[in-house]
């Protein structure tokens, strides 16, 4: 097989092209040994844990001097537990059966023959993180494990840690006789390296772009190759007249809980106008006892004057942090509407005790992920699952919702001749 010429000289350029070359080899490679890969990721990570710290103490203090937002130098800052944990992600995957090869049903048959499908490898995966240094380590377990390349990367914010934590990595694909190219970490000039990146539509098959919303938009603007979007803040909660206010205080503030990056956070609440004035006071008093800043739309001010007024932007936009919107609606038809044309759409809730209401609800919503009377929270490793989880998207033409293996993987249709004389 003749591959096509390599693209132009650049620094960006030769690492696609060696990333392109890596992924044939790696869709080739033994299940057992990518999980050995794997274990042996874990391991070069644990032995770095020190060497990782300080690089990162480095960022911080670049962090402070150039006054960045608390949310940014919060998701720098790693720890002991941010690392252990990233660790204990590798060597899950390294535990997680195959997806590669797996054979499935088709939905079609064809006459004299049989017909299956199976998971196949995407090939190129570019993803490009803000801040959030350990998140490129889990992005790359979750790739070669589908039989991936992937190429990281990450903004200026943690370049001292992202670069420690890719050394470690790299040292283990090296005593593994891995692909080179198989992990390549870029670390070019800030914005210009990406644009190059996404727009090599001929080698990359998918960029995964994660962090604030700006930054998610602006990849998917520049890039030519396909961009899988991910999503994060600006859920919604319905409290329906029937729900009760200590159902809706704890799955708001459990849904606040994930650190650092609380992808899931409930940020808008809207109330029935059933729902009696006590059991909101009795909701703020909650919230601002853990913390939260809160704002409301007119209508609610009026009952509640000493809530922060809410800017007609802040109904389709992020907080990221502890702040909660709350607005009276009519009604669930109203909810629904209103949730549909305002939220990122990737996890909505409602707290209900009705089953008729919980049926219109998630009929009605076209969110990728729907909960009633339970916490949206986000894990990247769940305990009841063997599942890793990168991220959230609520991107139809995808598979929707949480970004996991399957999500790298594509689907091959083989049909298989039959005998006719039989």
């Amino acid at each position: 097989m003749t591959l096509p010429s390599p693209p132009a000289s650049s620094d960006v350029a030769a690492s696609v092209y060696q990333a392109y070359q890596a992924s044939a080899q790696l869709a080739q490679t033994r299940p057992a040994d990518r999980s050995q890969l794997l274990h042996q990721m874990a391991d070069a990570m644990e032995a770095a844990f020190d060497d990782i710290l300080d690089a990162n103490t480095l960022d911080l203090e670049a962090c402070q001097d150039q006054e960045l937002s608390p949310l940014i130098c919060r998701w720098v800052k790693l720890t002991p537990f941010r690392l252990e944990r990233t660790r204990d992600i590798l060597r899950k995957l390294g535990d997680r059966t195959d997806p590669i090869q797996q054979v499935m049903r088709a939905s079609f048959q064809q006459e004299h023959s049989q017909t299956y499908s199976q998971l196949m490898p995407l090939g190129v995966i570019a993803f490009i993180h803000e801040a959030l240094p350990e998140l490129g380590a889990i992005a790359a377990g979750l790739c070669l494990r589908a039989g991936n390349s992937i190429i990281l990367h990450g903004t200026p914010e943690a370049r001292h840690s992202n670069h420690a934590i890719t050394q470690a990595l790299l040292q283990a694909l090296e005593d593994s006789d891995a692909p080179r190219g198989a992990l390549t970490c870029i670390d070019g000039r800030w914005p210009e390296s990406v644009q190059e990146l996404v727009t090599q539509d001929m080698w990359v098959d998918m960029v995964i772009p994660y962090g604030r919303p700006s930054l998610v938009q602006e990849v998917a603007r520049q890039a030519t190759a396909p961009v899988l979007r991910t999503s994060m803040g600006n859920c919604y909660l319905y409290w329906a007249s029937s729900g009760s206010q200590e159902m809706v205080r704890s799955i708001v503030f459990d849904s606040h809980a994930s650190e650092p990056d609380a992808v899931n956070a409930i940020e808008k609440v809207l109330i029935c106008r059933d729902v009696n004035r006590n059991s909101i006071d009795l909701l703020c008093d909650s919230l601002r006892e853990k913390g939260f800043r809160l704002r409301a739309d007119e209508s609610l001010r009026e009952e509640l004057p000493d809530l922060e007024p809410t800017q007609e932007s802040d109904w389709s936009r992020s907080f990221l942090d502890k702040t909660v919107a709350l607005k009276r609606v009519s009604g669930m038809e109203e909810a629904i509407n209103w949730i549909n044309h305002h939220s990122s759409g990737h996890a909505d809730s409602i707290v209900t005790e009705s089953y008729t209401e919980s049926r219109i609800f998630s009929t009605g919503l076209r969110s990728a992920l729907v909960h009633i009377n339970a916490s949206p929270r986000f894990s990247r490793n769940p305990r009841e699952s063997s599942d890793v989880v990168l991220g959230m998207t609520n991107q139809k033409g995808y598979r929707r919702g949480r970004i996991g293996l399957e999500n790298l993987t594509t689907i091959k249709q083989v049909v298989l001749g039959l005998d006719r004389d039989r």
